[in-house]
């Protein structure tokens, strides 16, 4: 039987315990705090991101992608560990340039077999497809049926999360100033979704209380395979998990939860609170 490795990096926000229990190797990508310059998850990890995060005139951190030689080792410590190919899952191409990286790794090793997928999306819109990959390749199937199947249930991915401002997004150059301003003139709760690649306003709602009420509503709009609810800093995240559990019928297993992490969490800002949820196909 083909073993097949998957891989994928600190954008997708699996925390390390559940990646090393599924088998997933995970990429470090870049976080600058000033002059300093960490691999997310190996020399900083998500309490410490947030504790530097929200320290009193505390750089505003920035993100990279990790270099093509850091996914080259990772992808031949998985070769030297048995995989006869790797599925490497991995952040929306259009948010950042981690695919180009592990695309130039792969091109590095033409007599392997390492299949990129764009999961068209971030956090954990892509960690709940890496998981998809990870129980696939248990179960025997093919990296190219792998490959496939997670390609065609990007679809299937929802993401809504509630900000406490747009401002975060507007640093991190992930939508513009004007439309941050409004947000802010308007005084509203923006729930920001990612369509395609894109980051987008969901809705405008005017308190925080009625944006997590109606973030609840979205992402429970259809039926669900499996959710995972993410928060940052300052979130009462106990009761909107119970909520989540509630609503949705899902066995605790399929509830998943977790702390938005130093690849994704400076453009969110703390106070974020919401999930990303895998709709039935």
């Amino acid at each position: 039987m083909t073993r097949v490795a998957i891989v994928t990096d600190s954008a997708s926000d699996l925390p390390h315990e559940e990646a090393a229990a599924a088998g997933i190797a995970v990429v470090p990508l870049i976080v600058n705090f000033g002059p300093q310059t960490f691999k997310a998850g190996v020399d900083l990890s998500v309490d410490e991101f947030w504790q530097r995060m929200t320290a009193p005139d505390a750089p505003f951190p920035t993100t990279a992608a990790a270099a093509p030689g850091e996914f080259q080792q990772i992808y031949q410590a998985a070769f030297d560990g048995g995989a006869d190919a790797i599925v490497s899952v991995h952040v929306a191409g259009t948010l950042s340039g981690t695919i180009k990286a592990a695309e130039v790794a792969k091109s590095l090793m033409p007599d392997r077999e390492i299949l990129i997928v764009d999961s068209t999306s971030a956090s954990m819109g892509v960690g709940l497809l890496a998981l998809m990959g990870a129980d696939l390749a248990s179960r025997g199937v093919s990296a190219a049926e792998i490959a496939r199947i997670l390609t065609s249930r990007t679809k299937d991915i929802g993401v809504y999360l509630c900000l406490d401002t747009l401002e975060f997004l507007k640093r991190g150059g992930r939508i513009s100033g004007a439309r941050a301003a409004i947000g802010t003139m308007l005084n509203v709760k923006p729930i920001i979704t990612i369509k395609d690649g894109i980051v987008e306003q969901a809705e405008r709602v005017r308190t925080r209380a009625k944006a997590r009420e109606r973030a609840l509503e979205l992402l429970l709009h259809k039926p669900l395979e499996r959710i995972a609810v993410l928060h940052t800093t300052n979130a009462d995240i106990e009761s909107f998990v119970a909520q989540i559990r509630a609503a949705s019928g899902l066995p605790e297993g399929d509830v998943l939860e977790m702390t938005v992490g130093p690849s994704v969490g400076p453009h969110l800002g703390p106070g974020c609170v919401g999930g990303v949820a895998l709709y039935k196909s």
